[in-house]
């Protein structure tokens, strides 16, 4: 295969090193290899991700490596149906010669595989070459993809077809069949039931990062729980009996339905009251004590005053 292409050329290096770093570093997800008569032409195979609709599925492609790989991005097609990608159409991904700005040099063939392994389950968003269908009919596709490799091209296309390239699709065919697992049986009740329970679960899991989305019994009492035990320790350690100020009561009222709030907002109050009334008692008492004491020295410098009155006229 080399000696037909010039070494020097970096694409034709870049591309041989990754034919190498392919074969000896296998993987089950994927595998990958260049047309015998054309290095720029890779004929890749796919299994379906797992936990999805294509789990189990045999996915069959071809890659189209510019001359200037790998600074610029490769194209790809899909070959297999599958309900996600067209066949015989060149798809657009950030991977692909539809998106160039995103490519970069460092990425290779294996990274874009991996790439489209992940893109399959993603929504196509009306993307070039992407498909909607519905998971059963990708379900028995994917079943499907496991009979045979497919076909490339045309009828015409088909007749100029090497040899060695319909051998080169049949191993790898028969090499992901080794790896891929079978496809699971589902029926169309149980897809339903998968959709719906997946649903409720992203549902919950949304509702529990908003606390306004649940009802006022729901979640909504623990959290504004936890904001009150916060107030009463503020409260209680405020020696002046300061009612809680109108931000924190704005904070609860945000954060717990109007009914509890207003509840515990009026447990507060009654010993705030107290305390303050314990605290006017006190500071009277002492007013009295204070006013007591200084009555009681101006009667004894009274006392005094009147006892020596008369010395001091005598002495003047």
């Amino acid at each position: 295969m080399a000696e037909k292409y010039n070494m020097k050329n970096p694409a034709v290096k870049r591309i041989l090193q990754e034919v190498k770093e392919m074969q000896s570093n296998p993987s089950d997800d994927f595998t990958s290899l260049p047309l015998e008569e054309n290095i720029f032409e890779w004929q890749f195979a796919i299994r379906g991700p797992r936990d999805t609709e294509f789990e189990g599925a045999v996915y069959h492609g071809r890659i189209q490596l510019p001359s200037e790989y790998p600074f610029k991005p490769p194209s790809f097609m899909l070959l297999t149906p599958n309900g996600r990608f067209e066949t015989q159409t060149k798809i657009c991904l950030s991977i692909s010669n539809h998106h160039p700005e995103h490519w970069q040099p460092s990425w290779s063939v294996r990274t874009a595989l991996v790439a489209l392994i992940a893109f399959m389950p993603t929504n196509p968003n009306g993307a070039l070459g992407s498909l909607d269908y519905k998971k059963e009919e990708r379900r028995t596709l994917a079943i499907k993809s496991r009979e045979a490799p497919p076909k490339f091209g045309t009828p015409e296309r088909q007749k100029l077809i090497d040899e060695a390239d319909s051998t080169l699709l049949s191993q790898i065919h028969e090499y992901m069949l080794s790896k891929a697992p079978p496809v699971p049986q589902h029926s169309s009740i149980q897809l339903l039931e998968e959709e719906h329970s997946r649903d409720e679960e992203a549902e919950s899991q949304a509702n529990s990062h908003n606390p306004e989305a649940l009802p006022a019994e729901e979640g909504i009492p623990d959290q504004a729980g936890d904001r009150i035990v916060e107030e009463e320790v503020v409260v209680d350690d405020n020696p002046q009996g300061v009612e809680p100020s109108t931000e924190i009561q704005s904070s609860v009222s945000r954060n717990q339905s109007p009914h509890n709030s207003g509840l515990r907002v009026q447990n507060l109050k009654p010993e705030t009251r107290i305390q303050q009334k314990l605290d006017d008692h006190i500071f009277t008492l002492i007013a009295i004590g204070l006013a007591i004491a200084i009555v009681a020295l101006l009667l004894k410098k009274f006392v005094k005053s009147s006892d020596h009155g008369p010395v001091f006229m005598d002495g003047s």
